[in-house]
């Protein structure tokens, strides 16, 4: 039966549960029933901005018979368990990446979830972006003949605190990810060859976290074609964010967005605006389109988009880069069981 208004759980008050808490309260056909975190101070603080009702039990929240749909936007490391719960009790769930921080686990746990035929959406944000949209749909028209090289620049304008660093999982499951499955979804298939390189150059304290902040990775599929990914923690321009595509006929691009498309032309120099300051402000289109998609599934007028396969198989590619950034090798992903 279709839904006319959706009532959302929203799971995690956090950064980016800020934002999906603030889309959900100004989406005509949704509603933000409840939000819920383990802090109770901040689920609070957040329902209060939105009119909704706070919650401690992400359990009791889900099971709730008014609730249409959950949203997952808590600490990586509850992601999966909460897909369990959610899924089990019949609940369309739109859950932010990655899916988990272990691939063993997601092997082993994902068909039960995918079993229950209850529709999943994995927050990839980025596949919403109308630029990076136009591209693909350049390359799958042709537009550029045979596709054989992609090129993607990810840069964020300064490192994370160090207490989330140590919680992310890592440059490669946390920020590469992103790209990974943007990879994906341009190439048009899944890399069989992984090489990487990983250098701690913008801050010793992640170094000393574990952790590397500047990292490339090299990809090939099974055709051929070839992906360059580069990603750093510090940028002092702003939000880095571009792609470029080569192939037999021509290239496409998508270059950084900019609030302002003016330009100065001196004698002296060429100035334009710099990259907007951080994904919040890049990706904000990207956020309520992608719950506009959430939305219709609820609504049974549309099915995922970004399914737990494709979750699946961009924390495979973290990890394969991660292994070879250290075994210093070309590395091959695993397959899906």
């Amino acid at each position: 039966m279709k839904v006319s208004s959706v009532n959302i759980a929203l799971l995690g008050a956090g950064r980016i549960g800020s934002v999906h808490a603030a889309n959900i309260a100004a989406h005509p056909q949704a509603n933000l029933a409840y939000v819920c975190d383990v802090v109770p101070d901040a689920a609070q603080a957040l329902s209060e901005r939105h009119g909704a009702e706070s919650a401690v039990s992400a359990r009791e929240v889900i099971e709730d018979a008014s609730i249409d749909a959950v949203l997952i936007a808590s600490s990586t490391d509850t992601h999966l368990d909460l897909l369990a719960v959610a899924t089990a009790a019949g609940k369309p769930v739109l859950c932010e990446k990655p899916i988990d921080l272990d691939l063993k686990r997601v092997d082993s746990e994902l068909g039960a979830i995918d079993r229950t035929q209850v529709p999943v959406l994995i927050g990839f944000q980025r596949r919403y972006d109308a630029n990076f949209a136009a591209l693909r749909e350049d390359i799958r028209s042709g537009g550029i003949g045979d596709l054989e090289i992609v090129k993607i620049t990810s840069r964020d304008p300064s490192p994370p605190p160090l207490a989330y660093l140590r919680v992310s999982g890592g440059i490669f499951r946390d920020m590469m990810i992103h790209d990974f499955d943007l990879a994906r979804w341009l190439l048009g298939e899944e890399p069989v060859e992984v090489s990487a390189v990983a250098s701690c150059l913008v801050d010793s304290e992640i170094g000393d976290a574990g952790d590397v902040d500047t990292a490339v990775v090299s990809m090939r599929t099974g055709s051929g074609k070839l992906c360059q990914i580069d990603n750093s923690r510090r940028a002092v321009y702003g939000y880095d964010q571009r792609v470029e595509v080569l192939g037999s006929a021509g290239m496409s691009r998508a270059e950084n967005v900019r609030s302002t498309t003016v330009e100065r032309w001196t004698s002296e120099s060429v100035w334009r605006e710099k990259p907007p300051p951080f994904f919040l402000e890049r990706y904000a289109d990207a956020y309520r389109a992608e719950l506009d998609h959430f939305v219709t599934i609820v609504q049974g007028d549309a099915t995922p988009y970004v399914t737990t396969h494709d979750g699946r198989q961009a924390l495979a590619l973290a990890e394969t880069a991660l292994a070879s950034s250290k075994s210093a090798r070309i590395e091959t992903p695993p397959t899906a069981p």
